[in-house]
């Protein structure tokens, strides 16, 4: 192979980790800007984007061990979490297969845990089992001065296709903040739930959900309030969650739509991420699985809790219209669209407007007296940037 063919490669391999990877999601969900600049420039030049992250990662990590060791523990918290961002980010291109996957993964694990541990009260480590594996999670819960009593209702927060929960970090605290828990999962198919444990989406997955909720519900340190906020495909799977259980409080959809198969119709390449989620071994077989999961109206019918619907208008991983749909036809009266014109998908680009938008929902309707009786529907299109040269 000619130098000329080398580099054209890893140049369209770049461009691929960066269309997957852009500064919003990686900063906004947790990355340090300077490892961000740092892994791009280093990538640009031909090193392997896997790599480089980790490396990054393992830096990160030394700095947190120093500061941690000379009793600065907040700094050795931020440390800890920039390089589980940046582990995060190391593994997205590697097939489960690479032996590199799961030594990063456990990187991931092992320092995102060790921020954890510096929080107050100290974040857990959860598995919960069920007949084919367990689902492995975070539980953060405020200090009982944060507003909640002691005994705080909690929000269930999820990724999507290539999910993996500690991104939704940033997100989490600010719910934290406000007095709720959270408990970032990891589903069937996602994150830690299918590298260490095995397990697969399949049409049951609501199940899944709802043990989760038995398991919350089983834990006396927590309100038997419960809200679900999904991400992505995570949309889907949190409004699907609402519809077939009724001890859903309230539900947020960021990025979601009625058919998540959509986004092969755009991006057929995207099946290599399909196929592990559903633990398909053949393309074809994958295509077909996932067109089986679709929210239909008569299945939203079913859904009455609070709504909250979150769209990018140029969003093409999932469209606007679909997202619309699943407003449209929810059953909730109490339901709210917001859409950002400039929005991408998640509202990466706008990530602390997003996330103070969510956790001011969750906490209207888990902590407060609300009436959903007295509330109405309400479609929030977010103006334009106003130029004040």
């Amino acid at each position: 192979m000619t130098d000329s063919v080398d580099g054209a490669i890893w140049r369209k391999e770049a461009a691929a980790h960066k269309r997957a990877m852009p500064l919003p999601r990686l900063t906004g969900n947790g990355m340090d800007y300077a490892d961000y600049a740092e892994l791009y420039a280093r990538v640009d030049r031909g090193e392997d984007w896997a790599d480089v992250a980790a490396g990054l990662g393992d830096r990160n990590r030394e700095r947190a061990e120093q500061a941690f060791h000379a009793g600065h523990r907040a700094t050795a918290q931020s440390w800890y979490l920039f390089a589980a961002a940046c582990y995060r980010a190391a593994q997205v291109p590697l097939p489960d297969d690479d032996p590199r996957k799961i030594a990063v993964y456990r990187k991931l694990i092992r320092d995102f845990g060790c921020a954890g541990s510096l929080s107050d009260p100290p974040m857990e480590h959860v598995e919960i089992d069920n007949d084919s594996g367990a689902m492995c999670g975070w539980l953060m819960r405020p200090p009982p001065h944060a507003g909640s009593d002691g005994v705080p209702p909690v929000v269930i927060v999820l990724g999507g296709f290539d999910g993996w929960r500690e991104e939704y970090h940033t997100g989490a605290v600010q719910l934290v903040q406000r007095g709720l828990a959270v408990l970032l999962i990891d589903g069937p198919g996602q994150g830690e739930t299918r590298l260490m444990h095995g397990l697969h989406m399949d049409m049951a997955v609501h199940e899944a959900f709802s043990a989760v909720v038995d398991h919350l519900l089983a834990d006396s340190r927590l309100a038997p309030t419960i809200g679900v906020w999904g991400n992505s495909m995570g949309g889907y799977l949190a409004a699907l969650t609402a519809a077939h259980d009724d001890r859903i409080a309230a539900c947020c959809v960021n990025g979601g739509t009625v058919r998540p198969a959509e986004i092969l119709d755009r991006y057929p390449r995207f099946i290599t991420k399909v196929m592990p989620l559903l633990g398909a071994d053949d393309p074809d077989q994958a295509r077909a699985e996932l067109e089986r999961y679709r929210l239909t109206p008569e299945l939203l019918g079913r859904l009455s809790c609070p709504l909250l619907v979150l769209h990018g208008k140029p969003d093409k991983i999932f469209l606007a219209s679909n997202a619309r749909l699943l407003y449209d036809n929810a059953a909730s009266v109490d339901k709210t669209y917001r859409e950002w014109p400039d929005g991408d998908h998640c509202i990466y680009n706008h990530s602390h407007e997003k996330h103070v938008t969510v956790a001011d929902w969750f906490a209207d309707r888990l902590l407060k007296s609300f009436h959903p009786r007295t509330a109405t529907s309400l479609v929030d299109t977010i103006p334009e940037a106003v130029d004040h040269d």
